[in-house]
């Protein structure tokens, strides 16, 4: 129902006349940012030319102005596939919207399947939060999403054969889910850290036996790295991601590379949403701001990373199995946070989290309240700047609702990265530990 109700309101901002494109005529920029219906899908079959696209990456490459041409698109790989799919039997905008909905509706179904799986009735926030009306079709981000709770939906369902065959499978996932979207890429170094420790079997040894300050003393732990399984890991994320990208960059190299160059090029401006723009720009002088945020970006994400893997560490080192999917959660906030580019559709990444992650209903209300906030805001706002209306902060609610969407995403993104931390010791409801381990030893107090 969620989906449907997005689809109609970004079907809204298409038609109901074409021009010979196939592009929707009714002044169709005004209406998609003053209904609050606009959508990349729809955007894109314009601004790419989707209506004459070759196969993806085939031809093309990217002016030195930055501007794509060919049948280059500026997402990975497998979200160009969609795009080229989608685009195949249609000559319209609308048809375009319509048939993208139908390829990525099965992705948001069955996440909504696997976080009902693994967290019963919280996957309600999932499957009737704000953001899945707002977004299911604003962008193709479930086609990633679907891939990042698929990982740990195989590591915590299917564990009676040991732990190394589901983490294999999950690096396999998010190596598919990195060509989709680059972002769950991140969550295979928690993954290979839980491997490393052991999983919820090396919580067991460390909280048992001798009990936990034992254990740390005598470093039992320790002698049970699984340092081949965590290599791994690693690996098997990193190969899938190669061998996907391979055939395109056989294909055409400089169409490829086209995508990564012009994400890397995005400057920071009104559109990225980002506490730089608001918080470091009037800050800085103009002809340095870019390059700072260049630096700074990418060094403090990296910082945050480092800083959950550390706690997580702590919690195992205290006789807990290595907390993955909380460590997970907090790096996805790092990343929303400290990133240069912040998108009303990356809700749709930290929401499973939510549902997955047993932080407290007030955290989870709040962020839906402020980035219902931002991604209506955003647009009524971009509507009076574009039609010459009063637009300041202290004329407009759109305005101040943008300011709350923007510092309170950001105020919650830091009390969700403690939170998700200081929740590592939940288990998934059903989740089943490795068979050799449950016949040797007692269920455990601190679980995965």
């Amino acid at each position: 129902m969620t989906m449907l109700l997005g689809y109609a309101n970004k079907a809204r901002c298409t038609g109901p006349e074409f021009d010979e494109s196939g592009v929707s005529r009714s002044d169709v920029s005004a209406r998609s940012s003053r209904y609050v219906c606009y959508s990349d899908l729809q955007y894109l079959w314009n601004a790419r030319e989707l209506d004459e696209m070759g196969f993806p990456y085939a031809t093309g490459g990217i002016t030195d102005e930055g501007e794509l041409y060919g049948s280059v698109v500026e997402y990975p790989v497998l979200i160009g596939v969609l795009v080229w799919l989608g685009s195949l039997f249609v000559r319209t905008d609308a048809g375009f919207l319509a048939a993208s909905a139908l390829l990525l509706a099965p992705f948001g179904l069955l996440t909504a399947w696997w976080l009902g799986r693994l967290s019963r009735w919280r996957a309600l926030w999932w499957a009737l939060g704000p953001p899945l009306v707002l977004y299911s079709f604003h962008n193709w981000d479930l086609a990633a999403v679907v891939c990042s709770v698929g990982a740990i939906y195989a590591v915590h369902r299917y564990r009676a054969t040991g732990l190394r065959r589901p983490a294999l499978l999950a690096a396999v996932l998010l190596g598919i889910g990195a060509a989709c979207k680059l972002y769950p890429a991140m969550f295979a170094l928690p993954l290979a850290l839980y491997v490393l420790t052991g999983g919820a079997a090396g919580a067991r040894d460390s909280a048992y036996g001798r009990g936990a300050a034992d254990a740390r003393d005598s470093g039992v732990n320790r002698g049970r790295f699984d340092i081949g399984g965590a290599f791994g890991v690693l690996g098997t994320a990193l190969g899938t991601f190669a061998l996907v990208n391979l055939p395109f960059a056989m294909i055409g190299f400089e169409g490829w590379a086209a995508s990564f160059r012009f994400q890397l090029r995005r400057s920071v401006d009104l559109t990225t949403n980002s506490v730089w723009y608001w918080g470091l720009r009037p800050l800085v002088a103009e002809d340095r701001f870019e390059a700072l945020v260049g630096v700074l970006s990418p060094v403090l994400v990296l910082t945050s990373f480092a800083l959950a893997c550390a706690l997580g560490m702590r919690h195992w080192s205290r006789g807990g199995a290595f907390p993955w999917v909380a460590v997970s959660a907090a790096m996805l906030c790092g990343f929303l946070l400290l990133h240069k580019v912040h998108s009303p559709q990356f809700a749709l990444w930290l929401l499973p989290f939510l549902v997955l992650v047993p932080v407290r209903t007030g955290w989870v209300i709040a962020y839906l309240l402020a980035d219902a906030a931002m991604g209506i805001g955003f647009f009524r706002w971009m509507y009076l700047i574009n039609t010459d209306q009063p637009f300041a902060v202290y004329e407009s609610f759109a305005a101040q609702a943008v300011m709350i969407g923007v510092w309170g995403r950001a105020a919650l993104l830091v009390g969700l990265f403690a939170a998700f931390l200081g929740a590592s010791g939940f288990r998934f409801p059903g989740s089943s530990p490795p068979r050799a381990a449950a016949d040797r030893e007692p269920r455990p107090t601190f679980a995965e």
